[in-house]
Parts: structure tokens; sequence; C-alpha cells
């Protein structure tokens, strides 16, 4: 398959999803899977389809694939988090926290990542740097303005969760 009809086949699957035809998009984005396997786009469109679709365990092995073959730019982006998020819902803790914060080290502007690691942590029973991560970015993107003059005391409650101990 050419690289502009492939192109063109996962711009369509990207709209069938946001039309809400998910049998559709998982369908063609598996028949792209059997023409080109090593694909990563490919491998993502189908993970983040069975994603979508609440298929998790269908959704970890694509996925994965999608990383190892190279997955680069705003896909590797969103394949980590859906990777991270997805090991979390499949009970996979330890690794839900590993690729999460491979998200942070490789994207420094990456909340997103942050805020399913604190997801994860509280799932694993680790509260404290849960609640840690959230306020830090609750005082850091807050746009209330009660909140924001609150700022600083939020922080340093961040850091220091136990002072009181």
């Amino acid at each position: 398959m050419g690289v502009i009809l492939l192109d063109q086949q996962l711009k369509r699957v990207s709209t069938l999803r946001s039309e809400g035809r998910l049998e559709a998009a998982l369908a063609l984005a598996l028949q792209l899977h059997t023409t080109a396997p090593d694909e990563p786009r490919v491998n993502y469109q189908c993970a983040w389809m069975y994603d979508v679709m609440g298929e998790e365990r269908n959704a970890a092995p694509f996925y994965e694939r999608a990383l190892a073959q190279g997955l680069a730019g705003a896909d590797r982006r969103g394949a980590l988090l859906g990777l991270g998020s997805t090991y979390r819902n499949i009970g996979e803790h330890r690794q839900s926290a590993e690729i999460l914060r491979l998200g942070i080290s490789e994207y420094e502007d990456g909340r997103e990542f942050q805020v399913f690691l604190a997801i994860t942590l509280y799932d694993m029973g680790e509260y404290a740097e849960a609640m840690c991560l959230l306020l830090r970015n609750l005082a850091e993107t807050t746009q209330d303005e009660f909140l924001k003059q609150y700022r600083r005391a939020l922080v340093f409650c961040s850091e220091n969760l136990d002072w009181r101990r």
C-alpha cells in the first residue's frame, strides 16, 4: 500500500471514530493492519479503537507494537498515555506507572501523564504521591480566581503533605 493511500485510510479511521462509527473505524484499522502490520501508525489506530471501545486487553498489544516500531510525534504522546491508562484499567499498575513516568520524562509539558499517574498511584495505595501530583497540577493550572489566591499554599502542601505529623 502506498504512503499516500495509507495516509488517506488512516485519516478515514479518525473520521469514522470522530463520527462515532466505532465498528466501522475498527474494521478499517484492522484491515489496514493485515496489509501493513509493521506500520506504527496502523498499530496505534488499532489500539486507539480497541481502547475507545472499552477493549483494553486487545488495545495493549497494539500500543506496545506501535511504540516498539518507533511511533513518533503527537501519536507517540497519545500512545504512551493510552498504554499507561490501559495498563491501569487492566490492573497492571506497575507497568502503568512505568509508562506514565516515561511520558513525563519525554514530555516536560505533559500534565496529562502526571494526572493519570496520580490515578494509578492512588490505585497502588501511594496516596501521598498521588495527592502531591494533583495539588501541584491544580496550583499550576487553575484559572479559578479564588484558588489562584492560594497558589503558594497549594504548592507548599503538595511538597509537604505530612508537615504537621
